[in-house]
């Protein structure tokens, strides 16, 4: 009689094993649909999974040549103003923190030249940024630069402070132009070089900003 039930139940067992099944791993997930934003002021198009792979990045326009072809001369300034510092400054921080600059922009000079370079744009002359103070925000007059060049010691380290805190926020003002103004900023390349240079230049600005409160009167 055991056995019976036993074997009543174990037929039970494989008759209900029989009938469930594996749930069936799912052939494959939906891709969140691609969507192709349209030009300012106009709805974005939803393409089609096949249609994705064709796709290329924005190009440049004229707006970025321009940042670009002015940036470098703008940067070229203020490694101009950095050569002068071993020689005048009393401060001793001042030199490292010139050299940061002078790191740096050196750095960012030859990312900019490159991607002129790869575009076949041309570049700037090598003194370009002499007599174009007007033509780029923050950009030392000549009588600045004279006057900076001039100077020693206490007053040496708080001109050049207040005019390269000056320098680096009118780099700012350009970036920020190109990236909001709608006519460049784009391009994956410049647009990275864009942002790299505002945040360099707000950290730089906020340390010297710091050193220059720290100046004795």
């Amino acid at each position: 009689m055991i056995l019976t039930r036993l074997s009543a139940v174990l037929l039970v067992g494989v008759a209900l094993t029989g009938c469930t099944s594996e749930p069936e791993e799912p052939s494959g997930r939906d891709d969140p649909p691609a969507v192709q934003l349209g030009a300012p002021g106009e709805d974005g198009s939803t393409l089609s999974p096949g249609a994705t792979g064709s796709l290329e990045g924005p190009g440049y326009t004229d707006a970025d040549v321009a940042f670009v072809q002015q940036m470098v001369p703008h940067h070229r300034q203020a490694l101009e103003m950095t050569a002068l510092v071993d020689a005048r400054s009393a401060d001793d921080g001042l030199p490292l923190m010139a050299r940061r600059i002078e790191v740096a922009q050196t750095a960012e000079i030859a990312q900019l030249e490159g991607w002129l370079t790869d575009r076949d744009e041309s570049l700037p002359d090598e003194h370009a940024h002499h007599g174009q103070h007007t033509l780029m925000p923050g950009m030392l007059t000549p009588g600045e630069l004279g006057r900076l060049a001039a100077a020693e010691g206490r007053r040496f380290d708080r001109l050049f402070l207040q005019y390269m805190i000056r320098h680096h926020e009118g780099a700012v003002v350009m970036v920020e132009q190109l990236l909001t103004e709608g006519l460049g900023g784009q391009e994956s390349h410049v647009f990275q070089l864009a942002q790299h240079i505002e945040v360099d230049q707000q950290v730089e600005i906020a340390r010297m900003k710091r050193m220059l409160a720290r100046l004795p009167e």
